[in-house]
């Protein structure tokens, strides 16, 4: 059965290597004959949560605020799999990421939750120069445990510091069999 997969890509490069591995594991997602959508955060105009608690999870844009959200809420609230794609930036997922993580908390307010459970499952993919990834698994794995989403795993591609490095590694592969997994 077909899955739609909506891919949050947190990287401020569009050609750098967690980029790659999005290409890798859309390949991998939409030879198994899923639908992907990705939202490149970087290029888009997405504001900080105020914490208004002002949100009403049954609208179709669920946030007060009006900014490029309003793209990204429908299509989460009809996905069942949200990837999230980042860089590691000082042992956590960049800002872009966090940002657009936080605002859609929107969909958790007001006339219902329509962000936890709903059997949506979620991947991490991460590209990094170094290879201190246990702070962020944590955060990743507290955050799958609030929003009660399935965990598909994570690839966790480090020694990838300059845009590039990250081509021929065995890293690409598993983030295309991560993807070739969803069913």
């Amino acid at each position: 059965m077909s899955k739609k997969i909506v891919i949050l890509n947190g990287s401020p490069r569009k050609r750098g290597n967690t980029s790659a591995l999005v290409k890798s594991f859309t390949e991998g997602a939409e030879s198994a004959g899923n639908t992907v959508r990705e939202f490149f955060l970087g290029g888009m105009d997405i504001h900080g949560c105020k914490g208004c608690f002002g949100g009403h999870s049954s609208r179709e844009c669920p946030c007060v605020q009006k900014d490029d959200m309003d793209q990204i809420y429908p299509e989460v609230k009809e996905c069942d799999v949200v990837v999230l794609a980042t860089p590691l930036y000082y042992w956590n997922m960049s800002g872009q990421i966090r940002t657009a993580i936080d605002r859609l908390f929107a969909l958790e307010e007001g006339d219902g939750n329509l962000l936890r459970g709903h059997g949506r499952s979620s991947a991490l993919l991460m590209a990094a120069e170094g290879n201190g990834f246990d702070d962020v698994l944590l955060y990743y794995d507290h955050l799958m445990e609030h929003l009660r989403w399935k965990n598909l795993g994570h690839v966790l591609a480090g020694g990838n510091g300059d845009v590039g490095d990250i081509e021929g590694k065995p890293d690409l592969r598993e983030a295309y069999e991560l993807g070739r997994s969803i069913q």
